[in-house]
């Protein structure tokens, strides 16, 4: 190749190389495309639910109740002849609207917290740490059911009460990985020529802290709809007529021998979806994992 031949070569940048690469990562995995696949189909139902229901997911007919799937009612009515299929779509918007929102939550302030915690240091580090060690002590479902409990039965509260519960599990993460970034050399000369607390977060310390932390994210969603669906099913969560996965299972558990329909469909909801959200995320854990160069 001649020098102008060389100029004239089109050189891809550095980004379009990186998405490049892991696009080719990716299609290495088929699990992590299922996932992907299960993941993005889950999202997408969610998002169009209001226009895909063939019928109204609260109306009452008396007259349906109790009915086998059948071309009418894809999944069968339950016990007031609602459509179930209906509302099991619907249902989509508050157990994944749920799960995406625990997360932002838990991780935003859990992530802020310990890279706090990490570059404060002395006194603040320590009492930060001993109360995060005090909530990791009590299982996670128990505080999350006390939680739930004192807050009173609502999604809303239910929410709230997982988003709590999962805060110490970012503040580890991210203060272990603040630990070993304030370490770096341009974040000692930074922290040399004045720079604030905030920016060396903000500029240094998020930036190289976000790959660990967008996995965990990507693999709590799968736990925080299964959290969600269990305080449902329990009666802490989404109350009647809310169509909610959790409740209907629960509301369904009373008719499993003879109406198996009632409860089977919205379990495999759960199912599918924390399944989906999970293969993603442990494929994207792979792919960011440097000591595991992308390859299961």
């Amino acid at each position: 190749m001649t020098i102008s031949e060389a100029r004239l070569t089109p050189v891809k940048a550095p980004g379009r190389r990186r998405v490049s690469k892991a696009f080719w990562l990716l299609r290495q995995s088929p699990l992590t495309l299922t996932g992907g696949a299960i993941m993005l189909l889950m999202l997408l139902l969610m998002l169009f639910s209001p226009w895909l229901t063939p019928f109204d997911p609260n109306a009452v007919d008396l007259s349906a109740r109790l009915q086998p799937p059948s071309a009418a009612h894809w999944f069968g009515t339950d016990e007031v002849g609602r459509d179930l299929f209906s509302r099991v779509l619907i249902g989509s918007q508050q157990s994944i609207v749920a799960g995406l929102a625990v997360v932002v939550v838990s991780g935003g302030i859990g992530s802020l917290l310990g890279c706090f915690s990490g570059v404060l240091g002395g006194w603040a580090d320590a009492l930060i740490m001993r109360v995060m060690d005090i909530m990791l002590s009590i299982p996670s479902l128990v505080l999350t059911m006390a939680l739930a409990a004192a807050l009173g039965p609502s999604l809303f509260n239910a929410m709230l009460a997982i988003a709590i519960v999962r805060i110490p599990f970012y503040v580890r993460l991210a203060r272990g990985q603040t630990l070993v970034v304030r370490q770096f050399a341009y974040v000692q000369a930074a922290r040399t020529f004045g720079a604030s607390r905030w920016h060396l977060i903000g500029w240094h310390v998020l930036r190289n802290t976000l790959p660990p932390l967008v996995v965990q994210a990507s693999l709590d969603i799968g736990t925080a709809i299964l959290m969600a669906a269990t305080l449902g099913f329990i009666g802490l969560g989404a109350q009647q007529p809310t169509a909610e996965w959790g409740a209907m299972v629960a509301n369904g558990r009373n008719y499993v021998l003879d109406q198996w329909w009632y409860c089977t469909f919205p379990g495999l909801a759960i199912m599918l979806t924390a399944v989906g959200f999970n293969l993603f995320g442990d494929g994207l854990r792979d792919l960011l994992d440097p000591k595991t160069g992308g390859r299961h």
